[in-house]
């Protein structure tokens, strides 16, 4: 099983560079790192796992500029959103960024994709909320056109252009994979139609059980190849190494084989990642 990290990096936490080493070095096999590009001060739109939302959504740094500082200081790690709020970004500036830091650091990028939730956000970003994930579809369709073709037309509803260049692209010659950060109504149906994986967060191994066999039969109806998608798990399995292994090896009988753990940000300033590092790799790896 590969472990990864999920980390929000924000003017208050280890260095986007120094992590990313400190990880590399113990053995992590992934940096993957969320995004909320602005913050609305009154939202109204209610908190998911309830309650207010909670600072750091609005201190989070640019993840593609953490995973640029990542990058530059090592040389396996891979380099994962988790995720990219697809819907709030450009999609021919974003496919820019992707093929740049996928080129850059030699075909390590992952792309973990959401549709947002937060209404506010996603609308003052050019998201069309209600059609959010009609609409991140088109957008990867779009970029994938230009990662794979020194010259790219596009004509959609959301996104369209002439016949442009967009260099530099990416080193994986199909472009990174393309993996699904949602756990709605619709979310495998997506993944198997057009989604290189899944990486659902907080879902426990019966669930999975469930939801991977539903896949199974998506991926079927869809005339995809099943075993060729990257399953990845995100979430937290406490700090016993045998419980969690054994939680690990459940998961990968199902075909996960990846497991990221989350991090809270503000546990992890400058001064305490590295112990906090190196105590979840003693019982994770």
């Amino acid at each position: 099983m590969k472990i990864g990290l999920l980390m929000p990096f924000s003017e208050d936490t280890a260095n986007p560079a120094d992590f990313g080493r400190t990880a590399e070095d113990l053995g992590f096999e992934s940096m993957w790192v969320p995004e909320h590009p602005i913050l609305p001060a009154d939202p109204k739109t209610p908190f998911p796992q309830g309650g207010p939302i909670p600072p750091v959504y609005s201190h989070m740094g640019d993840q593609f500029i953490a995973l640029s500082m990542a990058a530059a200081v090592t040389k396996k790690l891979k380099l994962a959103t988790g995720v990219c709020l697809v819907p709030e970004h450009n999609p021919m500036i974003l496919a820019k960024q992707i093929g740049s830091l996928d080129n850059f650091s030699g075909g390590r990028f992952i792309f973990g994709i959401g549709a947002g939730w937060l209404r506010e956000e996603t609308e003052l970003l050019g998201g069309d909320f209600p059609h959010r994930w009609t609409q991140t579809a088109e957008y990867v369709a779009a970029m994938r056109a230009l990662w794979t073709k020194g010259e790219a037309s596009f004509e959609g509803k959301y996104v369209k252009f002439p016949a442009i260049r967009s260099y530099p692209r990416p080193a994986q010659p199909a472009g990174p994979p393309v993996l699904l950060g949602s756990r709605d109504k619709n979310a495998l149906k997506r993944v198997a139609k057009w989604g290189d994986g899944w990486c659902p967060i907080r879902i426990s191994v019966d669930e999975m059980k469930q939801a991977t066999a539903q896949l199974r039969e998506e991926c079927h109806k869809a005339g995809r190849d099943y075993n060729q998608l990257d399953l990845t798990v995100m979430g937290s399995l406490g700090s016993e190494r045998a419980k969690v292994h054994d939680e690990l090896g459940r998961y990968a009988a199902l075909g996960v084989g990846r497991f990221v753990i989350t991090l809270i940000a503000d546990a992890l300033g400058a001064g305490q990642y590295k112990a906090e590092l190196e105590r979840l790799a003693k019982v994770h790896i």
